[in-house]
């Protein structure tokens, strides 16, 4: 555990972690504000656990970014190739064929976790570019390295160069860079991660009035969740836990919720 900040927190972050059956994993809490983001606990911030459907952040900051920088536009319209399709935790509206506009491909990657979504903006963006994007970011760990398989058999994918990587401190560093509209269309990254649909872990932790912009993952061997949290009182704070062992409750996490009820009183 590395601090930058309060002891207290850090006793209670150990302590939540210990109770609620996360001894194993990565967790980073930063306290933002206008100056800037304060790292208060980075614990195993840098551990190689696969990221799951965090990945999807990176690709829709270098999305973002496209537009913001006139390469492309929201409006703009790709057709969905049988190539890109695979599971999703829920019906995709996506199907071969249609023409679906990088906004909607975008949302639907956020909000929903859409893999299909995911796959297309791949094609769309260049595994290159946005890598390129993720380095220029400070996510000196991260890199887009294959599509996204929502089962078994993984998506034929011929471009793959290996497993895709995200850590947690990294993740952090890009949801700090995003709250402190250090990302190029950061407001729609914010406004589009507070549209989650998926909200079964750090979320009913909350307290209400609270409001957190996020993004979930989940494997066989995985359950994370992180993202910018802002509390009822106005305060603002970025957290990240990425949590090895699948959801014991499909998509949503008792041990990631008791985790956030236990640290909530804190910040």
């Amino acid at each position: 555990m590395r601090s930058g900040g309060d002891e207290h927190l850090r006793a209670v972050i150990a302590g939540a972690l210990a109770a609620s059956g996360l001894a194993e994993a990565s967790l980073v809490l930063s306290r933002v504000s206008a100056g800037g983001a304060d790292r208060v606990v980075e614990i195993r911030a840098d551990a190689q656990i696969t990221p799951a459907s965090m990945i999807k952040v990176p690709i829709a900051a270098e999305l973002a970014a496209s537009w913001a920088e006139g390469r492309s536009a929201p409006g703009d319209l790709v057709a969905v190739g049988a190539a890109n399709m695979t599971h999703n935790d829920a019906p995709s509206p996506l199907v071969p064929g249609y023409r679906a506009r990088l906004e909607e491909l975008g949302r639907l990657m956020l909000t929903r976790s859409d893999n299909v979504a995911t796959n297309m903006l791949v094609d769309v963006l260049g595994r290159e570019r946005i890598n390129a994007r993720c380095r220029q970011l400070g996510l000196q760990a991260t890199a887009v390295r294959r599509k996204l398989s929502g089962s078994l058999p993984l998506i034929d994918d011929p471009e793959a160069t290996g497993r895709n990587a995200h850590p947690a401190a990294d993740a952090a560093l890009l949801f700090e860079a995003i709250a402190l509209e250090r990302a190029p269309g950061s407001a729609w990254l914010s406004q589009t991660l507070a549209a989650a649909e998926w909200n079964g872990k750090l979320s009913r932790g909350l307290q209400p009035g609270d409001r957190f912009a996020h993004k979930t993952g989940d494997t066989d061997e995985v359950s994370h969740d992180g993202g910018i949290l802002t509390t009822a009182e106005g305060s603002r704070y970025v957290l990240v836990v990425y949590a090895p062992g699948a959801a014991p409750e499909g998509d949503d996490d008792s041990r990631l919720t008791r985790l956030m009820r236990a640290l909530r009183p804190s910040l």
